[in-house]
């Protein structure tokens, strides 16, 4: 037993000094720094800092979401981000990673990063005839926000869809983002249909693909050339942090990146 630990600690040891921490940098800069910061102070308070965590810890973290040890309790939890974001590190990178956040000093109390420059911004604008030229494919009930979700997409992206091709450029998908009218318990009141009652408009989501748009991220991020934004009731632009989208959206690169494909197609039968 004690020879067993001696080899567990003598592993962990090698793989510490073999761990690259320029390269580690490099990682932060490109990819990790976009949610975490490259001085490991996190861009929002949904995200964690890294700054000053044990090497040890950060890399066998990467490996429970690479391995799937930790998942996401829905597809765009941040735990289920980051098991995309880590099944794309090889052993040696999840090393490197680790050992460069390592090096930080902690975070100060309220200290946040900037986002990056190339994830901020968004190609899309909205969509202003949408209600007349799009399609209404789908709806969805949202309980633990006591929403509801109108989805829309335009013929481009419809057509292709019900052919069963990928989506080309120029398709744009696009949902209502309402809360839902509540009874006096404050639960969901639902319709004849089983789906929530929509209320009040609060936001709009949506994703379209363009030629080239996909270019400005880097491979570990890039979902072929599609962009993300959010949108508020008034159709004014609100800050997003596209990492997050991108993350959320990796794993569906058979799907066209997009979790309704099949009730896209369906909609243009």
């Amino acid at each position: 037993m004690k020879a067993a630990i001696g080899l567990g600690i003598l592993a962990l040891a090698s793989s510490a000094q073999a761990a690259d921490v320029g390269a580690g940098k490099a990682k932060a800069e490109a990819v990790c720094g976009a949610c975490h910061g490259v001085n490991g102070a996190s861009v929002s308070d949904t995200i964690p800092n890294l700054a000053g965590q044990r090497a040890a810890y950060l890399e066998n973290q990467l490996k429970a979401f690479k391995d799937g040890l930790r998942k996401g309790a829905s597809p765009a939890a941040p735990t289920a981000i980051m098991n995309a974001m880590a099944s794309q590190l090889s052993p040696a990178e999840m090393a490197d990673v680790a050992a460069f956040y390592a090096t930080l000093a902690p975070a100060a109390p309220g200290m946040k990063s900037s986002q990056f420059p190339n994830v901020a911004k968004t190609h899309l604008t909205f969509p202003e005839n949408y209600q007349q030229t799009f399609v209404k494919y789908l709806t969805i009930n949202f309980p633990a926000t006591k929403q509801v979700r109108y989805y829309f997409a335009n013929p481009a992206a419809v057509q292709a869809a019900k052919a069963g091709k990928p989506l080309p450029d120029g398709s744009y998908l696009f949902a209502e983002v309402y809360s839902a009218k509540l009874d006096d318990q404050k639960n969901p009141l639902k319709g004849a249909d089983g789906q929530f009652v929509g209320d009040k408009l609060v936001a709009y989501t949506a994703m379209a693909t363009g030629a080239g748009w996909g270019d400005e991220f880097p491979d570990m991020l890039k979902n072929g050339d599609w962009n993300y934004a959010v949108f508020s009731a008034e159709k004014q632009q609100r800050p997003v942090n596209q990492a997050e989208c991108l993350g959320c959206h990796k794993p569906l690169d058979k799907a066209s990146y997009v979790f309704t494909l099949k009730e896209l197609a369906a909609a243009g039968k």
